[in-house]
């Protein structure tokens, strides 16, 4: 079976040239053509040889992912099903708002961790997407964001289908494709990477000097509650994730990012207003309230309290944004996805 060419790092790339009779120059000139212009196929390579084409298509190949269903929400949302190389399926989207285009992509497919509130914790985890793959959605999204609003993306949140932290090496690689000179160049604060706590690989983010944005699935600010919902806590509690998130802003200077959709009766009370209150203290952060999106796999529903829960918080004299839901009636909202189309 031929190696994916998107797989090779680019010295891994010159050697393989080499073996092929091929100068090192070549290895920059293909690299532009994956990263920096998005060729899908070795016939858009139209500044090497049609000979030099042919060899490449014989040795290696590219694992393409495909959009093949669309779906456009009345607020200029557009959720799409990517179909990968081996037939899995992923969802991505492209959120539109007057100031910023972000696209939201996915970096397993399916989830392993079983969150109560959110469609894909109940689909199960299949594989890991490679860089390539996880690049392919920013690339396609960034395509719609063009065609039907005029601009490229402003910003990436790995924030769909799977855990990043838990495809740390093809998730990190993708951050630096796109940020990187010889790839799209988009500043790492563009970027966020948004985990349901992985307390060892927060602290490896900041050892490994990642400069994105970072983001934590809180949920709860409680123990018991939060594990109840989020199964994870069990072995990354409150205590570990504080450590760590206090560590990550000690190292970058960045403030992570406390995201915590408000459920009726799970999580909006005023006892949890003061939880959460009390852990945002322990470390420089940003709090993002959001607005719940119910699913037909779990009874919960959204909160009346939202901006009673927001003003509570920043009387405390704590940053808070609430986050209104775009994308609902494609169920492409938050915690929505879940390849139902």
């Amino acid at each position: 079976m031929t190696k994916d060419i998107r797989d090779l790092d680019l010295t891994e790339l010159s050697e393989e040239l080499k073996t092929l009779g091929q100068p090192s120059f070549r290895a920059k000139q293909i690299w532009q053509w994956l990263w920096q212009k998005g060729a899908r196929s070795f016939d858009e390579m139209t500044n090497l040889s049609k000979d030099l084409r042919s060899v490449l298509a014989d040795n290696f190949t590219f694992h393409k992912t495909e959009i093949i269903t669309s779906q456009y929400s009345n607020d200029g949302t557009i959720k799409v099903v990517f179909e990968l190389h081996d037939g899995n399926k992923i969802e991505g989207v492209l959120i539109p708002s007057m100031s910023r285009t972000t696209a939201c992509v996915s970096s397993q497919v399916g989830c392993s961790l079983d969150c109560k509130f959110c469609a894909t914790g109940y689909l199960k985890r299949s594989r890991n997407l490679t860089a390539a793959e996880i690049f392919d959605q920013v690339w396609q999204i960034n395509e719609l964001a063009e065609k039907h609003h005029g601009k490229r993306l402003d910003n990436i949140v790995y924030m769909g289908m799977g855990e990043p932290l838990l495809n740390y090496a093809n998730v990190l690689r993708s951050v630096n494709i796109i940020t990187s000179a010889e790839g799209l160049g988009m500043s790492p604060t563009r970027l966020t990477l948004s985990t349901a706590g992985i307390a060892k690989m927060i602290v490896k983010l900041a050892d490994d000097g990642v400069r994105t944005n970072l983001a934590l699935s809180l949920h709860s600010a409680n123990n018991a509650k939060r594990s109840a919902i989020m199964p994870i806590n069990d072995s990354n509690n409150l205590e570990m994730l504080a450590e760590s998130l206090a560590y990550w802003y000690d190292k970058t200077g960045n403030r992570p990012t406390l995201e915590y959709t408000v459920i009726a009766g799970v999580n909006d009370g005023v006892e949890e207003e003061k939880e959460l209150a009390t852990f945002a203290r322990k470390f420089p952060s940003k709090i993002n309230l959001i607005e719940y999106n119910p699913i037909t796999l779990a009874d919960y529903q959204p909160t009346s309290r939202l901006d009673a829960f927001a003003d509570s918080l920043i009387a405390k004299k704590l940053i808070v944004n609430v986050r209104r839901s775009r994308g609902k009636d494609i169920d492409a909202a938050c915690g929505q996805l879940a390849l139902k189309s």
